[in-house]
């Protein structure tokens, strides 16, 4: 019990050195994660004795101890019943199992070899030595039948101990002697290698020939420097020494030379030198697994001890290597060991889905270790407060989960997000989080609305797939209603009525309201909440309430209340209200009232509006400006709302109609001083001397009085134009330049007054000159035109009538109803045919009808009617 107890302090002190010395190193993810094998293992092995080597199996593990006992675990470190095997009397040196899993090979200072079946004694085997054997290797294929039960023992000599012959004797080949002891063998496939004081030498079972040496390469002392080896393949072997690394690779040689060597050679691909000593090496993938011991010591208790082992994973080159990774391990009593007391062994996987396991091994603990796979990275990054990556990886790497789930993981996330503050982000993650969970949604926006952030997450609330309970987006209505107006509005016309109570909504409206009597937003709000209730005439006086207290900078552009009207056709309710309408936006009002005039005559609106000119202009504008005929009857009264609101627009009303009252109209005009429309008016009345006297004296436009003078074209008004001209130079200028297409320019040049300067004369008779020159041409041209023309047709009428004419055999004369054509020349006549491709015969034809056919001439028909043909 004692000892249980010292052993437990131990474990927890290690932990705590272990957590301490992560916490100092850099925050990076680890390659590997760690277990120390427990159970069986740790309670009845380890408490009583001490592991000296490990051999391990997909079907369990083989420990040897310095007691000389062989004990079977399963890799939980679970004993195995009745295979605890006493196979040596001291220190068991090196074990190793065959591929099948059924016999295991162990060596031991007590000179003896035994061969152990775990299932069958079959094939046991116990051969004395009389030294101590310090290494041995079995034939992976020994459980095969015909394999002859291969081992190799080593110690200074390397040993092959075969079966054969006809009565299946044991008998021993030797295969290599006289440089040291052999201290490991590594059998796979057809290869063995093996260590010695020297190097390492590897020999070839299919051609029973040694096919290289490797040199060791450095000056450390082999028994205290462990040679490690390790088969990554069948065909590369992996060496670890002291600090030397090699990676090496057999390779058949493609021409064998004159001096007959093997067929197989050796290549190294990679050796580099670390700054520690090997205790093993394994592969992971194109990687190497190292366990290392540091070189240089600590101080602990005033004396020197050794430091942690490291497991290393680095990337192999030429002359130098690539650090991936490097833990420190917690063993057990690891102050008191020497590199030679460490081991690693690698168990490979059969299926990919399965990790290769690395075993660290010490005198007083095992513990193994293995690639960290999708929850061990997730935990990592939820330590390391990496949330959103966390969630990404579990997103897309469920099915691979067995300790995390996407649920967990992501409440994760947004608690942490919530606790910092950051709940913009929070809401956000939301949708991509939550997915169509709806339990989740409602969890999380109750911790919004403990944090009252409920505003934020609004805008990422599901409506649909999955639609939440109506409590919940009522909770958020109620914050928005007492918080935030705007945009309570806003989502009361946004979300749809089914997602919540609306009667509980306007209840609470209407509380808020009390309240805040003149806050236009809510009335809005409260409008549109009626709506969605159908109940429309409380909408509607709603909206009009609205329209008396909002100002006229917050009403433009409302469109609520004539959407409502427009879409519940509210017509009948509003007969009586137009003029507040009109008052809330004159512009979408009269928009509403003209686009329903089939529901709102005409005579109803103006009746209304008669009070309020400039409404009523606003509205029979827009008539207007559809079509003028619709409100014909109040054409007169748009003259004076014209005048006074919009005087631009007077003249080409004027112009576009002709149901007004002349006089009505002209008055209105000469009250306000409109000139361009009392000079219309005149020229409609037939005042037109009246009217170019204003555009002359008051207007004093010499363009307008020329085009108005162009336009009425009156010899009278040119003349008067001229004498009221004749001593004013800008208007003789203006006439010189316009008159001459119109008026003779005779009729005004003489009557200027010799020694008037008139500015630009010169300009304005070269002008003259210009037009009358370009008549001319225009004349000229037209002539030629003209004369080409007539010849043209007529050289087309020539050979028109030239032309033949086509007669049937079966057309009759229309006279005597006889054919015209006749093979009998007895009874043949001239004929006489006619344009119009009538024929008669000449003897039926008048001697008066010769030349215009009788057919055609009492039917009045013109052209074509003439013979020419007799």
């Amino acid at each position: 019990m004692a000892t249980s107890s010292q052993d437990e302090r131990q474990d927890v002190e290690e932990e705590e050195e272990e957590s301490s010395s992560e916490e100092s190193e850099e925050d990076v993810e680890p390659k590997l994660k760690y277990e120390r094998i427990g159970n069986d293992l740790k309670n009845k092995l380890l408490s009583k004795d001490c592991v000296s080597c490990l051999a391990v199996h997909p079907k369990f593990l083989a420990v040897g101890t310095h007691w000389g006992m062989i004990h079977i675990f399963d890799h939980a470190g679970n004993a195995v019943r009745d295979k605890e095997i006493a196979a040596h009397t001291t220190t068991v040196n090196q074990l190793s199992i065959d591929d099948n899993g059924d016999h295991i090979a162990s060596c031991s200072d007590d000179g003896r070899v035994m061969i152990s079946g775990l299932y069958t004694s079959e094939n046991n085997q116990t051969v004395n030595f009389d030294r101590p054997v310090k290494a041995v290797a079995i034939d992976p294929k020994f459980g095969k039948h015909g394999s002859g039960k291969n081992f190799v023992t080593g110690d200074d000599k390397l040993i092959l101990n075969e079966r054969g012959g006809l009565f299946n004797r044991h008998k021993t080949v030797l295969l290599h002697q006289g440089e040291g002891l052999i201290r490991e063998i590594k059998w796979k496939g057809d290869f063995i290698a093996w260590t010695n004081d020297h190097g390492v030498k590897i020999f070839d079972m299919s051609s029973r020939n040694r096919i290289t040496f490797i040199s060791k390469d450095h000056s450390y002392r082999a028994d205290q420097y462990r040679c490690n080896m390790c088969w990554k393949d069948g065909r590369t072997l992996l060496l670890a020494w002291a600090d030397k690394v090699k990676v090496c690779i057999v390779k058949d040689r493609e021409d064998r030379d004159i001096r007959d060597l093997p067929q197989r050679y050796v290549e190294i691909i990679a050796m580099f030198t670390i700054d520690s000593f090997a205790c093993g090496i394994s592969p992971l993938g194109d990687s190497l697994v190292i366990l290392t011991f540091e070189k240089e010591t600590q101080e602990e208790d005033n004396r020197q001890v050794s430091k942690r082992p490291h497991l290393l994973i680095v990337e192999p080159h030429m002359e130098y290597f690539e650090e991936i990774s490097n833990d420190a391990l917690s063993v057990r009593g690891f102050q008191e060991y020497k590199p030679i007391d460490y081991h690693l062994e690698i168990l490979v996987s059969e299926t990919i889905s399965d990790e290769n396991l690395f075993y660290i091994v010490s005198p007083k603990d095992i513990i193994v270790s293995k690639e960290r796979d999708i929850d061990d990275h997730v935990t990592w990054l939820l330590d390391h407060e990496d949330f959103e990556e966390a969630v990404d990886v579990v997103e897309k790497n469920e099915h691979l989960l067995r300790k995390h789930s996407y649920k967990e993981v992501a409440k994760q996330y947004l608690h942490f997000l919530l606790e910092e503050g950051n709940f913009e982000e929070a809401a956000r993650q939301c949708p991509r989080i939550l997915g169509k969970n709806k339990e989740l949604w409602e969890e999380e926006t109750w911790k919004f609305q403990k944090y009252k952030q409920l505003k934020v997450l609004a805008p990422y609330l599901p409506r649909s797939e999955p639609q939440l309970s109506p409590a919940i987006y009522e909770l958020v209505l109620n914050d928005f209603l007492n918080t935030d107006s705007e945009t309570f509005l806003n989502i009361v016309k946004e979300w749809p009525s089914n997602l919540y109570n609306v009667q509980t909504i306007i209840t609470a409206t209407l509380d808020r309201l009390d309240r805040e009597r003149n806050n236009t937003v809510l009335l809005r709000a409260l409008g549109e909440l009626y709506t969605l209730e159908r109940q429309y005439e409380k909408s509607l006086a709603i909206y009009l309430k609205y329209c008396s207290i909002a100002k006229s900078k917050e009403r433009l552009g409302n469109t609520d209340v004539f959407q409502l009207i427009h879409k519940y056709n509210l017509f009948s309710s509003i007969s009586d209200k137009i003029v507040q309408l009109m008052e809330f936006d004159e512009d979408q009002a009269a928009k509403l009232l003209i686009d329903n005039m089939d529901k709102l005559p005409i005579e109803q609106v103006v009746k209304q509006l008669e009070h309020h000119e400039k409404f009523l202009f606003a509205y029979l504008d827009r008539v207007c400006q559809k079509d003028q005929q619709l409100c014909q009857a109040y054409h007169g009264q748009l003259v004076k709302l014209y005048a006074e609101f919009a005087p631009k627009k007077l003249l080409p009303f004027l112009k576009s109609s002709i149901h007004y009252p002349l006089q009505k109209a002209m008055d209105e005009c000469q009250v306000r001083g409109l000139i361009p429309e009392q000079v219309y008016l005149l020229g409609r009345m037939g005042d037109l001397k009246k009217a170019l006297t204003l555009i002359t004296t008051k207007l004093k436009d010499v363009t307008q009085a020329i085009e108005f003078c162009k336009d009425k074209n009156d010899e009278e008004l040119w003349a008067d134009l001229i004498k009221f001209s004749i001593d004013k130079p800008s208007f003789i200028k203006g006439l010189l330049h316009n008159i001459g297409t119109h008026v003779d320019p005779i009729r005004l040049i003489p009557q200027i007054q010799n020694g008037m300067e008139i500015p630009g004369l010169r300009d304005s008779l070269v002008k003259i000159l210009q037009d009358y020159n370009l008549q001319m041409s225009l004349r000229e041209g037209c002539r030629r035109i003209l004369v080409a023309d007539s010849f043209n047709l007529l050289d087309r009428l020539v050979k028109t009538q030239r032309r033949g004419v086509a007669v049937d055999s079966s057309q009759c004369c229309p006279i005597c109803q006889q054919r015209i054509i006749v093979t009998d020349l007895r009874y043949a006549s001239n004929v006489v045919l006619f344009h119009c491709k009538h024929a008669f015969h000449e003897d039926c034809l008048p001697t008066n009808s010769m030349e215009r056919c009788t057919i055609c001439s009492t039917q009045r028909r013109g052209p074509g009617s003439k013979g020419v043909v007799k």
